[in-house]
């Protein structure tokens, strides 16, 4: 069977009508094939994919709707094109219930097949445009995975519950990498209506004249290049939900004629003279923040429409109890990730590096060291850069002393006594630079009596 043709199969025990069939329905995209007995025609549709079957009622060795349940076994995409030279429509009744598509009776006009044909090809594209769509929304529903249950993180997942019980937008801060859009989807999918379409686009991504023509779509002639008409995202997105990722970045004049959209609910193409209604759901993000250029960068009455209710979502150098959470997840997610150890002491290690840049680049780190990993055991602390812009701390270099070894905790606590001193005291910046968390220094120096 070749590549890129439809296949159509002819079970009927008239030799010279199946070879007339064959003759007129062969094309250059169409391989027709013909069997004589229902014995040969399920052989062949065990050879390979079959879209279509032109099923006769009466053969030697079968009664036609018998077969129907083995050739959707092959396929079961395949549509069966039922077939009788009877007047009783009972045959046809029963293969229609065994999964036929649709039933013709002899004689009938060439005009008529061609029409059943055309209606379950089309039928088959449908279908594979629906399994296609579901796919889609199944994995992206899949991806919507809040990790992570302790600290503010957990306020974060209630909030999200909260959002997703009503249809009011949604402004979601936090910086880059912290999973704004994953928390965008987990909203939508949540919702009544997470079957309907998820639709976004980052406003920092395109150039001012683009994400106004993708906002709100335009007519044939609206401008030079437009040789057509072009839905607006809010039409793409009826019924569903629309994510606007970077929102602080979309110019002031478009934010007026977003607003207009959120009150009005309806929305005007450019070049066009009448208004569409729209139901969408609308959620925004940034990791700007938008209360210092109110009325200078970001319209004061569009930024109180968008936060009826507001996420803020934490860094992870916020949330590092969830890390060792989200390393399992993360690894799941990563091809080869699943059968690869990752230590205790790694996650330790990773627990207490600063991510700058969050989620993301923990991904992108563990991502990096499956790739590059030797053997079961995974080491993506190999990877991290430690932060350039502060100065490091020559080591301590009185391990001995008047010829004796010093046990480690004493070189321990006298090397964090030294960055202490050497940074008068700031946590923050001794926590930095001594690779650790800002908890994890707090409880040492408790441990150690230091001040």
């Amino acid at each position: 069977m070749h590549k890129g043709k439809r296949t159509i199969l002819v079970i009927d025990d008239d030799k010279i009508f199946a070879q007339t069939i064959k003759e007129y329905l062969t094309k250059d995209k169409v391989e027709v094939f013909t069997a004589n007995t229902g014995s040969e025609g399920l052989a062949i549709a065990a050879q390979g994919n079959i879209d279509l079957v032109l099923l006769d009622q009466r053969l030697p060795d079968a009664e036609g709707h018998t077969l129907c349940p083995a050739i959707l076994k092959y396929g079961e995409q395949t549509k069966i094109i039922f077939i009788t030279a009877h007047a009783s429509f009972e045959g046809a009744v029963k293969a229609i219930k065994m999964g036929a598509f649709n039933y013709l009776s002899k004689p009938f006009e060439l005009e008529e097949l061609d029409l059943a044909i055309g209606q379950a090809f089309r039928t088959m594209e449908l279908e594979r445009v629906e399994q296609l769509q579901r796919y889609q929304t199944d994995k992206e529903s899949e991806e919507a995975v809040l990790v992570g249950a302790e600290g503010g993180f957990r306020e974060v997942m209630d909030t999200v519950q909260s959002a997703a019980a009503v249809d009011a937008p949604v402004l979601i801060t936090g910086e880059t990498g912290t999973g704004k859009n994953v928390v965008a989807k987990a909203i939508h999918y949540r919702s009544a209506f997470g079957h309907a379409p998820f639709v976004s686009i980052n406003c920092a991504a395109l150039p001012e004249t683009l994400i106004e023509a993708e906002l709100f779509g335009y007519e044939k002639g609206a401008f030079t290049g437009a040789v057509s008409a072009k839905k607006s995202i809010f039409e793409m997105a009826q019924g569903g939900t629309l994510f606007l990722d970077e929102i602080g970045e979309m110019p002031l004049h478009l934010q007026s004629k977003l607003l207009g959209v959120l009150e009005d609910k309806k929305i005007r193409r450019l070049g066009g003279e009448s208004e569409k209604p729209v139901n969408v759901r609308v959620i925004a993000a940034t990791g700007v923040d938008l209360e210092k250029v109110l009325d200078k960068k970001f319209r004061k009455d569009l930024y109180f429409r968008l936060s009826v209710i507001r996420i803020h979502l934490p860094p992870l150098r916020e949330r590092r109890e969830d890390i060792p959470e989200l390393c399992r997840y993360l690894l799941t997610k990563i091809p080869g990730g699943r059968e690869i150890s990752l230590p205790d002491s790694e996650i330790e290690r990773l627990a207490e590096y600063s991510w700058p840049g969050n989620i993301r680049e923990l991904k992108n780190i563990l991502e990096r060291s499956v790739i590059l990993q030797r053997g079961q055991t995974l080491r993506p602390s190999e990877l991290l850069c430690l932060p350039a812009d502060e100065p490091e701390p020559a080591l301590f270099e009185t391990g001995h002393d008047n010829g004796h070894i010093k046990p480690l905790v004493d070189i321990e606590k006298d090397y964090i006594k030294d960055v202490l001193d050497r940074y008068s005291g700031n946590l923050t910046k001794s926590s930095k630079v001594l690779g650790i968390s800002l908890s994890t220094l707090k409880r040492k120096i408790k441990e150690y009596g230091l001040k």
